[in-house]
């Protein structure tokens, strides 16, 4: 059975980007709206080590968005993988929902995955410990909000935390995820909440 690292290595994992030419639009057709902005390295929590970030990736990664699987379609989305020198990674993924109110039902989606996720974990993970907590709505666009995953293997002893969280602006949604070894009181949760923020305002800048 692969370990529940494994699985969340995975989620931080970029899939091979495959792009086929786009056709021209047709004279006098609106204009597409731009595509939704993405974080940059620098714009993660803080670290002890710089932030990298991979390329603006079409579809979604490898092992989807954990803690929330199946919540997000793989039309209209796109991801980015950061990763720093030591044990952290991060990884955000977007969609652009066909409505708002479809974007909102995405947001409840993930958020259900989150809530939930402990649970998952502990049953698909036998030997591992996982608690999950809810950490606030930010007042953001239509809002975001943050999450947490904190697992123990109680054969090896080790310990990890991730934070996750769900905002929306208008038909587009984000999902921003945070991990590395360690546990909840040692967690950037503002700095995730800042960076956060910072992910959603600037979806549609």
């Amino acid at each position: 059975m692969p370990s529940l690292r494994t699985a969340l290595a995975a989620s931080c994992t970029a899939a091979a980007l495959v792009l086929a030419a786009a056709p021209l639009a047709p004279a006098g057709a609106a204009s597409a709206p731009a595509a939704p902005a993405f974080l940059d390295a620098r714009q993660m929590p803080a670290s002890s080590t710089p932030w990298s970030a991979g390329k603006v990736t079409k579809g979604l990664p490898e092992g989807g968005a954990f803690c929330a699987p199946g919540a997000l379609p793989a039309k209209g989305t796109s991801h980015r993988v950061f990763r720093t020198e030591l044990d952290t990674g991060g990884l955000q993924i977007t969609t652009v929902a066909p409505t708002a109110s479809r974007a909102a039902e995405l947001v409840a989606k993930l958020r259900r995955g989150f809530a939930t996720c402990a649970e998952r974990v502990e049953r698909q993970y036998p030997g591992t410990e996982a608690s999950s907590a809810y950490h606030g709505r930010l007042a953001v666009e239509e809002g975001a909000y943050v999450h947490s995953l904190d697992t123990r293997d109680q054969e090896v002893g080790s310990t990890d935390i991730h934070l996750f969280s769900a905002g929306r602006d208008g038909r587009t949604v984000t999902y921003v995820q945070w991990g590395r070894l360690g546990d909840l009181p040692d967690a950037p949760v503002q700095g995730f909440k800042t960076t956060t923020r910072t992910a959603v305002n600037k979806l549609h800048r």
